[in-house]
C-alpha cells in the first residue's frame, strides 16, 4: 500500500498534472518537445528528446522506460502493469495502445479475474502506425514497421513489415536503403 502511494506521489500524479496542464497546446515541434521535456522526470527512464503529442494516457509511468528520440503521436496509451522498454528512435503513430498485462476470467467472468503481467520491447528505430495494439508479452525487433491497425502479440523479428490481426510478417525490409 505504501508502495503504491510513493509511486503515486513520485511518477503518475505530477506526470498527469504536466500533460493536463500542457495538452491544450497545439501538436507542433516546440510543443510536442515541451511536453517531452516537462514529463521527461516522471518516467522509469528517460534519455532524452522526448515528443508527446496531446491526450495520452499513461499507466504506471515508473514502469516506462523510454530511449532517446522518441515520439508519441496523439491519443496514444501506454498502460505499464509490467516494464514496458522502449529503445531509440522510435515512433508511435496516433491511437496506439501498448499495455504490458492482460485480464483473466474468474468463474466466467472477466470482471473479477486476475490479472497477468508481461514486459513489452519495443526496439530501436521501430514504427508502430497509428490504431496499433501492443500485447503484454510482445516484443518487436530493431528497425521493425507495425502496419496501421494491427494488433501485436508475441516477437516481431528484426527489420520486417508486419501487420494484420494477429499481427504477421508481410515482407522483409531492406535495412541497407531507405523507404
Amino acid at each position: 500500500m505504501r508502495h503504491r502511494l510513493w509511486h503515486n506521489l513520485r511518477y503518475d500524479w505530477p506526470l498527469h498534472f504536466v500533460l493536463w496542464l500542457l495538452n491544450g497546446l497545439p501538436d507542433n515541434v516546440f510543443f510536442l518537445r515541451l511536453r517531452g521535456w516537462a514529463a521527461r522526470p516522471f518516467f522509469g527512464r528517460c534519455d532524452g528528446d522526448l515528443r508527446l503529442g496531446r491526450n495520452l494516457d499513461i499507466y504506471q509511468p515508473g514502469r516506462i522506460r523510454l530511449g532517446k528520440h522518441i515520439y508519441i503521436a496523439f491519443g496514444c496509451a501506454l498502460l505499464a502493469g509490467e516494464v514496458i522498454e522502449i529503445d531509440d528512435e522510435v515512433m508511435f503513430g496516433p491511437y496506439v495502445v501498448v499495455s504490458s498485462s492482460n485480464h483473466t476470467r474468474k468463474n466466467g467472468s472477466f470482471r473479477y479475474g486476475g490479472v497477468e503481467e508481461s514486459p513489452v520491447r519495443i526496439g530501436r528505430g521501430s514504427w508502430i502506425s497509428a490504431h496499433v495494439t501492443v500485447t503484454a508479452g510482445t516484443t518487436v525487433g530493431k528497425g521493425a514497421l507495425i502496419a496501421a491497425g494491427a494488433v501485436v502479440t508475441g516477437a516481431i523479428p528484426d527489420g520486417v513489415l508486419a501487420g494484420g490481426v494477429p499481427a504477421r510478417i508481410i515482407k522483409p525490409l531492406d535495412l541497407d536503403t531507405d523507404v
